[in-house]
């Protein structure tokens, strides 16, 4: 018998300006890597939440992931990331929770660009 349960997925990403199509390319390249090494469907997110930091504010990342395919009923919420003195600028981050049977140490998390460096453990450069 398959196990379900709900596990994680995170990610994050840098844009080099505070423009619309940075944040909009951004997203969907994050997504687009994260769905690429993590085996699910729209219909298996539970929820995402996406983080920004205050420098980024001329779009909301949950209106540009509503607009992939599938995606226009999976719930999204966007939220502002805590401000860190010396932390990373022109940050989006991401948490997808799934339902899966995969066991959450198989899940592949991606962290683009700048923020690499919040996760260097995590690194999978190789398939970038």
């Amino acid at each position: 018998m398959v196990e379900w349960r709900v596990r994680g997925i995170r990610g994050a990403t840098t844009v080099t300006e505070n423009t619309e199509a940075a944040m909009s390319d951004a997203v969907h390249e994050l997504i687009a890597e994260i769905e690429a090494h993590n085996l699910f469907r729209p219909e298996d997110i539970v929820c995402v939440f996406f983080t920004v930091t205050a420098d980024l504010d001329v779009i909301f990342p949950a209106a540009v992931a509503r607009k992939r395919p599938g995606w226009n009923h999976v719930p999204l919420i966007d939220l502002q990331q805590m401000h860190v003195k010396g932390s990373l600028k022109r940050c989006i981050r991401i948490l997808i929770q799934v339902n899966t049977s995969v066991a959450q140490s198989a899940i592949v998390h991606r962290y683009l660009h700048q923020a690499h460096a919040l996760r260097p453990d995590l690194d999978i450069q190789m398939f970038s």
